[in-house]
């Protein structure tokens, strides 16, 4: 359906490039971008991402065609967010903190013809960049004055790129709004990542429905604090758009930083992990701040929410919404909604409430808890199940994978992989990972994978990988490792063995050597490793 015209008079595809272009025409001369003392105008964001759209059609890219993306919270990435999909390609987003191999195993799966990337991640795709045979393009966006050490052969700046395109260009409405738009890697929780992908449709409603959860108007001033790249910034990158709010964009994540921009800039908004509420409450500390004077509201997920936190952040003038969902959600699809009674709470109290994992999202439709022949649980807040999930914010597979696609779609049901319980009052609560999977800062860790790095080191005969709590990142993984007989490898040597080759948050914190416990088959009992870390803390893992 070219040109963005419908041959209906009732019905259009749902895509959320639409949004920019409908606050280009309404806020023409308002801010939607502020970065690093630069503003950027709804009507320049929108001629600069047609120009992106029409450079990467010169270049040939168009229907479904993969555009990999190497980028901060930049306004770049945002440009991308619209200006790709206008050009009818599929943005795929990469995580920063992965390795070089690991990089280049994602652009090869999605068969990226494009890569965008930022200078300060230039070293990250040196190593890899000759065996990218699939790329057409090496794009790189470059701040002013910046002279990078290194730059890919044939590679173009981003701003000429941008210059040899069309401002006025409209792109493309999607044929069908079950389109893909967007493909994001998970975490490799069993070997190597899959490609969740995202559709026009859904990406609408979701970033639709992120305003109505966090209550967001056009007045709204949104920091971003949580990464562009995962699940597209759970999908604000359109749904802030969609309002004609302020984006404030950081290239960097520092707790002054983010306390300054929220004074400064007036944020009314901002999303992450708990270590990012921690960064506020002890930036503010510091800084000797002792309250904000505007209110705010900050969406968190990965571990629920302490006492602590939800205090700190009270006092200053910042109210916590606790979220979950996954990469296959696209991003948050529960949320804890506060309940009247909730208020008069005590900080204690009310961060038990908080802890659980909560209700559907508006438009996620349908959330369970299901036993293994599919039936729900007694909402009996004991009964362990499966979280499930189904509805139009449920991914619409995995990128050329049908086996798992089918594994996790069965049923007619999402299956997360996650063990929760269900309240009497309808709130559900994880209980554990199916998996065992680690989440340090909001982080996926694969055990398996962790494990398998050790068993490739000379000395390692035998390890395991649990989790142990930790007040900065909720929980950090933690290796147990028995060596071969007249082996040598210290705690250090381990740790540093793992970092060269894999993301450094994977790394084990710490290297208990001792013998594993199994079971009479064979296994490793985790949970009595894991027991023995935890003991006297209760483990709650959410998002």
């Amino acid at each position: 359906m070219a040109q963005g015209k419908s041959e209906h008079a009732n019905y259009t595809p749902l895509t959320p490039i639409s949004f920019l272009r409908r606050n280009a025409r309404v806020y023409p001369d308002k801010t939607a971008i502020l970065y690093d003392g630069r503003r950027t105008t709804y009507r320049a964001f929108q001629e600069r991402s047609a120009r992106l759209a029409s450079a990467l059609k010169q270049q040939g890219i168009g229907h479904e065609d993969k555009v990999a993306l190497l980028l901060p919270n930049v306004p770049s990435h945002l440009e991308c967010a619209f200006g790709v999909p206008m050009a009818g390609a599929v943005m795929v987003a990469l995580n920063f903190r992965l390795s070089a191999p690991e990089l280049a195993f994602i652009i090869g799966h999605c068969d990226a013809k494009l890569l965008i990337v930022d200078w300060e991640y230039l070293p990250l795709i040196q190593p890899v960049v000759a065996g990218l045979k699939n790329l057409r393009k090496i794009v790189t966006v470059v701040d002013p004055g910046v002279k990078p050490a290194w730059l890919p052969e044939g590679s173009v700046d981003y701003e000429a790129f941008l210059a040899g395109g069309d401002p006025s260009f409209q792109g493309e409405y999607p044929e069908d709004e079950n389109q893909t738009i967007a493909i994001n890697y998970t975490s490799g929780t069993t070997g190597n990542p899959k490609g969740v992908m995202y559709t026009h449709r859904s990406v609408y409603l979701n970033a639709t429905c992120d305003l109505l959860q966090m209550t967001m108007s056009a007045d709204s001033v949104y920091l971003w604090t949580l990464p562009m790249f995962h699940c597209n910034g759970w999908c604000y990158t359109w749904g802030v758009t969609a309002l004609g709010a302020t984006h404030v964009c950081l290239r960097k994540v520092a707790p002054k930083e983010i306390v300054t921009h929220i004074a400064e800039q007036q944020v009314t908004h901002f999303c992450g992990a708990p270590i990012v509420l921690r960064m506020v409450a002890d930036g503010a500390k510091e800084m000797g701040l002792q309250r904000f004077g505007h209110r705010a509201k900050v969406s968190v997920a990965a571990a629920p929410p302490s006492p602590a936190v939800i205090e700190s952040m009270l006092a200053l003038n910042v109210d916590v919404v606790h979220v979950y969902g996954l990469t296959e959600t696209y991003g948050p699809t529960t949320v804890c909604e506060v309940q009247p009674d909730w208020r008069g709470l005590s900080a204690p109290d009310l961060s038990r409430k908080m802890a659980r994992q909560g209700v559907p999202y508006l438009l996620s439709e349908d959330l369970q808890v299901l036993d293994k022949q599919g039936r729900p649980v007694p909402a009996d807040g004991e009964t362990l199940g499966e979280v499930c999930m189904k509805g139009n914010i449920v991914m619409k597979g995995y990128y050329k994978n049908p086996k798992a696609t089918e594994e996790a779609l069965k049923g007619g049901w999402f299956h997360s992989g996650d063990l929760g319980v269900m309240h009497p009052d309808g709130y559900i609560e994880l209980r554990d990972r199916a998996k065992d999977i680690i989440i340090s800062g909001g982080e996926n860790i694969s055990t398996i994978e962790v494990e398998n790095t050790l068993y490739a080191h000379p000395g390692v005969q035998d390890c395991a990988v649990v989790s142990r709590p930790d007040d900065q990142w909720g929980e950090v993984p933690v290796a147990f490792v028995t060596l071969r007989e007249g082996a040598r490898a210290s705690e250090a040597e381990l740790i540093a063995f793992v970092r060269e080759r894999l993301a450094h948050y994977k790394a084990p914190k710490s290297v208990i050597f001792q013998a594993l416990p199994r079971t009479s088959t064979g296994k490793v009992q985790k949970y009595v490793l894991r027991e023995k870390l935890w003991a006297g803390r209760e483990k709650r893992i959410a998002g």
